[in-house]
């Protein structure tokens, strides 16, 4: 939301045109003005993210509504405890209508389209969400099973 001044009159005259509006954020910046028919995906950085796990700013959770989703990128199992732990801790599932995990790839991906490119197998992601009675959703990047992960502008 760097350009909030410009964007946040865009999105009210764009709502009060009947325009469905969904916005991707990393959460480190303000949401408070962000109209509440704004359909918001927050990402809450993991500490396998290294320093940008520590930009999430705690007050964006007051901003959500059951229209909205928070999403997790894990890349190991210390990434999925913290993600588990924040679910339970802040209940989000009273603040957000959906829960994301998504398992991390790699940053330099082969060219396979399957799951060997995932830092985290996503079958193992699963495991440890069903044994710990997690409500949420497995969320995988389709456009890397389709298209050779590498591939740009898909």
């Amino acid at each position: 939301m760097l350009q909030a001044k410009e964007l946040l009159p865009l999105m009210e005259r764009l709502l009060a045109q009947n325009y469905t509006l969904m916005m991707e954020t990393s959460g480190e910046r303000p949401l408070a003005d962000v109209p509440k028919a704004v359909h918001k995906i927050v990402d809450v950085k993991c500490p396998g993210a290294g320093s940008a796990a520590n930009s999430f700013r705690m007050e964006n959770l007051d901003a959500l509504t059951k229209d909205d989703e928070i999403k997790f990128v894990i890349s190991d199992r210390a990434d999925y405890d913290f993600a588990r732990d924040f679910i339970r801790t802040y209940a989000l599932h009273e603040k957000a209508g959906q829960i994301l995990l998504s398992p991390a790839f790699n940053k330099a991906p082969s060219l396979l389209r399957t799951t060997d490119n995932a830092i985290l197998d996503p079958r193992i992601l699963v495991e440890w969400m069903m044994a710990d009675g997690i409500d949420a959703r497995l969320s995988l990047q389709i456009h890397k099973f389709i298209w050779e992960p590498i591939k740009k502008g898909v």
